[in-house]
């Protein structure tokens, strides 16, 4: 076997574990599409493969010269795809469609002309450039990327460069042979074999690392959020509130705590059923989303206890939005429960203190939520910053006494 013959194996092998582990990812994870099109892209490619081997061995017809030309370009198309999946961008399916007859015609002529030919390579490579182009730009329309997204970028971008290379370097490897089925015999395909083998070994290694990274992230997010709300849980709660925590010190911004508790939930479960129990959180929540600022973030800490942080809201303006919250929920009806029935919550309010951290802040603002709850539900409580004595001025905070 000659040493392009041997890269050509690689290929085939390394094609088909692609292949493999981006099938492994959709088996996990059904909902990763981008995964699909991988694999799909990476069992074409190995049908190109394929096709270069009959070529040298078999049968060096032009119908298996199209057939490997073509193969390869949608293989990439599909790569393309998989990626304006994964990235949330639309598909270029009119210009893929488009560039993709128009290359195999241009192909079909061009392989009559001489095989040394700098027009017929450069008409041969560019509809590879086009593609793998389009890649490179697919990724840099993502609202956002990471490193690895951008490193992604990097070597998409240099993979279509050195298919435009190949025309201007051919000639320096002594040509691509006098015939199709020599090709495989010459340092040209060595070279040309090895690149393609590198970039495609790279790219397809990224995409498997960014999934994988995805796929984690996701079930880390997963594991960190209720089911039922969609909301953060307690515990997802208390590691983004901390991290918000670190960042208010940095830029010296006030936090107030806000945790509201639904009054009298359980009898709603108990006269109406665990459905509209269902609802009444899913509400409440859907609720909380639509008065939170993008800087703020809400978790459901309970069963039916809830709570937000607000990142630059002192006691004034926080009370003043669990006064806002609570009157305008309880003002709602509720699909499933009766048109006359109101759900109220009750709710306590903690500025944060110097240093204080998120449980002893939820503990503050715990102790004046129970105070709501037995001064009559449906009211706001505030609890006084660290150390100070509890009191009824106003009527907005309580002795523990």
């Amino acid at each position: 076997m000659t040493g392009a013959g041997f890269i050509l194996a690689i290929n085939l092998f390394m094609a088909g574990l692609f292949a493999a582990s981006f099938g492994i990812i959709v088996l996990y994870d059904k909902r990763r599409q981008a995964a699909r099109w991988f694999a799909l892209g990476y069992a074409v490619g190995m049908s190109t493969i394929l096709f270069e081997f009959v070529i040298a061995t078999l049968d060096a017809s032009t119908f298996m010269s199209l057939a490997a030309f073509g193969s390869f370009l949608v293989a990439l198309a599909i790569l393309n795809v998989g990626i304006a999946r994964n990235y949330s961008v639309p598909v270029p399916w009119v210009a893929m469609s488009i560039i993709i007859p128009i290359a195999l015609v241009v192909c079909a002529f061009t392989l009559e002309m001489p095989r040394q030919s700098f027009v017929r390579m450069l008409a041969y490579q560019s509809p590879y450039f086009i593609m793998q182009a389009m890649a490179a730009g697919l990724v840099a329309q993502a609202r956002t990327r990471k490193p690895l997204d951008n490193l992604l970028l990097v070597l998409l971008a240099a993979s279509a460069l050195q298919f435009l290379s190949k025309p201007f370097l051919f000639g320096a490897f002594g040509g691509a042979g006098e015939t199709p089925d020599l090709y495989i015999t010459t340092s040209y395909a060595m070279f040309s074999q090895s690149m393609g083998t590198v970039f495609a070994m790279a790219i397809a290694l990224m995409l498997l690392v960014i999934l994988v990274r995805d796929v984690l992230f996701d079930a880390d997010e997963r594991s960190q959020t209720d089911s039922l709300s969609g909301l953060l849980n307690r515990g997802g709660f208390e590691v983004h509130a901390e991290k918000m925590l670190h960042d208010a010190d940095r830029h010296g911004m006030p936090v107030s705590l806000v945790i509201a508790d639904l009054d009298h939930f359980k009898s709603i479960n108990d006269n109406f059923g665990h459905s509209a129990g269902d609802i009444v959180i899913v509400s409440f929540s859907t609720f909380l989303r639509s008065t939170m600022e993008p800087h703020h973030l809400a978790g459901r800490v309970g069963g039916e206890e809830f709570a937000v942080l607000l990142t630059g809201a002192n006691l004034v303006s926080a009370r003043l939005f669990a006064e806002n919250a609570r009157s305008a929920f309880g003002a709602l009806s509720i699909e499933g429960l009766p048109p006359v029935k109101r759900v109220t919550a009750s709710i306590g309010v903690a500025e944060r203190g110097t240093g204080e951290t998120i449980r002893e802040l939820m503990g503050r603002a715990d102790e004046a939520l129970y105070i709501a709850k037995r001064s009559g539900r449906d009211c706001v409580k505030i609890a006084p910053r660290p150390g100070r004595r509890w009191n009824d001025e106003h009527g907005t905070a309580v002795s523990l006494g």
